[in-house]
């Protein structure tokens, strides 16, 4: 664990405060992970953000009365630091207790906060239930390679099992969407479990299926951040396949209110805000 998460909530007793208190958002330098992973702040790889929703948001109108808002938070992932989740929910549940005039003020509070913390400019739009409700889920794109046949003995993070077993794999390109929902990391100071659904899409050489299925299982019990663990599967890809393009994003249940869901790609364009099942 870097030094600077033990400064951070994470794994401690906290006080929930009830009363609005942007100082409680706790920033966490994505450059370390970065650099183990060959990859300069500076000269990024990929494009992509980190699409959050946050389910417990509550704040006093001026008449004392209570709103509740379901809020979607994006942050860039050129972003020099990313937000540890703990200290988010904290931050969040610090309105519950504040009045504001509106929900646009809200809103307004939310991205200067989170903007100076991630040393970027984020967004952030807050529904009504009604309005959420409506949006519905979404289901993962592409091919489900969870019923594949293989056999699995590896849950410690290992990415040569992305090397190519069967011989009689083409060279030819092709377009493909691949998603697993058996993705499990684990968080890197509490142990605590974190589950997702992965999706690969990408344009290249053929992935194996049952390499990459084996792979992503391999997170099992590795210890790292939601965004932290896409971007190594994102260079672990580039690694072992030639890409025109690649994009990699993982749907994570929520945790404490909180849903992460980071989005990395070759493709410079702006991705849905997708919501599955789950979460």
């Amino acid at each position: 664990m870097s030094d600077g998460l033990h400064a951070s909530p994470l794994g401690k007793t906290s006080e929930y405060k009830s009363e609005y208190d942007p100082s409680l958002l706790f920033p966490i330098e994505r450059k370390e992970k970065r650099e183990e992973l060959g990859i300069h702040q500076n000269n990024l790889p990929f494009y992509g953000r980190d699409l959050w929703y946050g389910y417990e948001l509550s704040w006093l109108n001026l008449s004392g009365k209570p709103v509740v808002r379901v809020a979607q938070f994006e942050l860039p992932c050129d972003s020099p630091c990313l937000i540890e989740s703990k200290s988010f929910k904290l931050y969040l549940n610090s309105f519950n207790q504040s009045r504001f005039e509106s929900a646009e003020q809200v809103a307004s509070c939310i991205i200067d906060d989170l903007s100076k913390v991630a040393r970027a400019q984020v967004s952030a739009q807050l529904y009504t239930i009604d309005e959420f409700e409506a949006r519905a889920f979404d289901c993962a794109q592409g091919i489900n390679i969870d019923d594949l046949d293989v056999a699995v003995d590896c849950y410690q993070y290992d990415a040569s099992l992305l090397a190519r077993r069967d011989p009689e794999f083409s060279s030819e390109v092709i377009s493909e969407t691949l998603n697993t929902h058996l993705l499990k990391s684990n968080c890197p100071v509490t142990g605590q479990p974190d589950w997702g659904t992965l999706v690969v899409r990408y344009r290249g050489e053929p992935i194996e299926h049952a390499a990459l299925l084996r792979y992503v299982c391999s997170f099992r019990d590795h210890q790292e951040f939601h965004e932290q663990c896409v971007e190594r599967a994102f260079v672990d890809l580039q690694k072992h396949y030639q890409f025109e393009e690649l994009t990699v994003y993982a749907q994570y249940l929520r945790r404490g209110g909180l849903d992460i869901n980071p989005w990395r790609s070759t493709l410079d364009i702006q991705p849905e805000a997708l919501r599955f099942i789950r979460q």
